[in-house]
């Protein structure tokens, strides 16, 4: 994609800075440093209420976004960090059988891609604001659920609750595409980087708040396991009201109107369009890129491989240690807190993987290209499923397979978000995000639910190897494209 030329325009207000490019989009008369498209006669992007004024500040606005983004996935990520670590443990016990082990994973990974669509569709009418602060409050009903389940040992309530969480992973994943609306093009990649660096806190928090919450818990006359649930409530609460008062105006609100195009479909006069029809339009407008459609496909994989490993790790790292769930050397069907904290510690190392290094992948999206970092990422991912495979017996080796794993998902899906966010036209982005985010949930919910089924037959290293197979495809597809995707280009991508 070329670099914008970008016209001086006519001379400034006095007292004004010179304002970079948001997003990719020419933007309004009279801004410097824009050209080409006119704006809404008296828009500024101050405020979506305000009338005529200063030229808009896209540049603070865009720091105030990324921070309220960024301060609400501290908090937001508390409940998913505990649901991966203790989830499918708590679920052999209220079930009985091992069968169940994948059952929350999946749930929670399959409502995830059953929301994106709804809530990208909410977004393109409502805006970013509305959506992310509806998907949050539905994931804190899940919460609770969650922690019913534990005073009621019922795995329908844990499943029920798990499904609704996952519609908080919706959230924090299109929270990252809220991070580029008004975005400069050459910051793409780092403004996503530091929203999704930012959950690192509270994701790896959660599984490291098992024995805090117990205390929590046995102070409100509630199970041990309910308590790092009844933390995550008060997070996403925090969360919520972040968003509803950081993201005034609305980014992809001020982005569209700063392009030319209505500001919302309500602004066009449109209902709320079938989720098909969502669907459709995204779809159809990554099958017309050949950078989107490498993106969409290196993020989908990466979840994949990512998802079928990693929720096979606490049951393996469970039997590996302290022996099958029911077994002698604890309590028959019961494991105890000090195993939750074990496995809590690593699946924590792997979450600090998937997070921690988010700025470094972004500013390597940016400096060396989306298309070199997606393919180095699925590289990262085949050494971490051999790494798996090689010394599944010791603690030591999965603990590093699952920080590697981490580290190829980050790579990835920032450098793909960023190449899709910027190789779809405005007019379809949201809906290009939500399909993928869509295919993102899926495959994390057939990887999901087809792990267990894989641990049984193969064991933990097959289905570490296995699931790597997705990764050489990926690498071969990237390999077969990269002269075609360079053709042209001014600008890494």
């Amino acid at each position: 994609m070329p670099e914008p030329t970008g016209d001086p325009g006519p001379a400034r207000l006095p007292g004004a800075r010179r304002i970079p490019e948001a997003s990719g989009l020419p933007g309004l008369p009279g801004v410097p440093g824009a050209a080409g498209l006119p704006g809404p006669p008296g828009l500024t992007a101050a405020s979506e209420d305000s009338g005529p004024s200063a030229p808009p500040d896209l540049r603070g606005l865009q720091r105030r976004t990324v921070a309220a983004l960024s301060a609400a996935q501290l908090l937001s990520g508390l409940g998913n960090g505990a649901t991966l670590a203790i989830g499918s443990l708590l679920a052999v016990e209220y079930g009985g059988s091992q069968a169940w082990a994948g059952a929350v994973t999946t749930v929670l990974t399959l409502a995830a891609a059953l929301a994106a669509l709804p809530l990208s569709g909410y977004a393109a009418r409502h805006g970013r604001r509305r959506a992310l602060v509806l998907g949050l409050g539905i994931a804190a009903a899940g919460s609770l659920l969650v922690v019913a389940s534990t005073m009621l040992a019922s795995l329908v309530l844990l499943i029920a609750g798990g499904a609704l969480l996952g519609v908080g992973t919706a959230v924090n994943l299109q929270s990252r595409f809220a991070a580029v609306d008004l975005a400069a093009p050459d910051h793409r990649g780092r403004d996503l980087s530091l929203v999704v660096w930012s959950i690192t806190v509270g994701a790896v928090a959660g599984p490291n708040l098992i024995k805090p919450g117990a205390a929590l818990g046995a102070a409100l006359g509630l199970p041990e396991t309910a308590g790092p649930f009844v933390i995550s409530v008060a997070g996403m609460a925090v969360a919520a009201t972040i968003l509803w008062l950081g993201l005034r105006p609305d980014p992809l609100l001020t982005a569209r109107r700063l392009s030319g195009l209505p500001a919302a479909a309500e602004a066009a006069g449109a209902g709320a369009p079938p989720r098909g029809a969502v669907l459709r339009e995204g779809l159809g407008a990554i099958r017309r890129s050949p950078g989107a459609g490498l993106a969409v496909a290196g993020v989908i994989a990466a979840h994949a491989v990512m998802v079928a490993v990693m929720s096979m790790t606490p049951l393996h790292l469970q039997e590996t240690t302290v022996g099958s769930v029911g077994a002698a050397g604890e309590h028959a069907g019961h494991v105890g807190t000090d195993s939750f904290a074990l496995i809590g510690f690593v699946i924590s190392l792997h979450i600090a993987g998937m997070y921690a290094l988010s700025p470094l992948m972004g500013w390597l999206s940016d400096r060396v290209g989306r298309r070199a970092v997606l393919a180095a990422g699925h590289a990262v991912l085949l050494v971490a499923v051999v790494t798996a495979a090689a010394g599944s017996e010791t603690t030591t080796a999965v603990t590093a397979a699952l920080v590697l794993l981490g580290l190829g998902w980050s790579a990835a899906t920032i450098s793909g978000s960023a190449l899709l966010a910027e190789a779809v036209a405005p007019e379809h982005r949201v809906q290009a995000q939500g399909a993928s985010d869509t295919g993102m949930g899926l495959a994390g919910a057939v990887g999901g639910a087809l792990s267990g089924v894989a641990m049984a037959l193969v064991g933990f290293a097959g289905l570490a190897i296995g699931a790597g197979a997705l990764s050489v495809a990926v690498l071969v597809a990237a390999a077969v494209g990269r002269r075609a995707a360079g053709r042209g280009t001014a600008r890494p991508s």
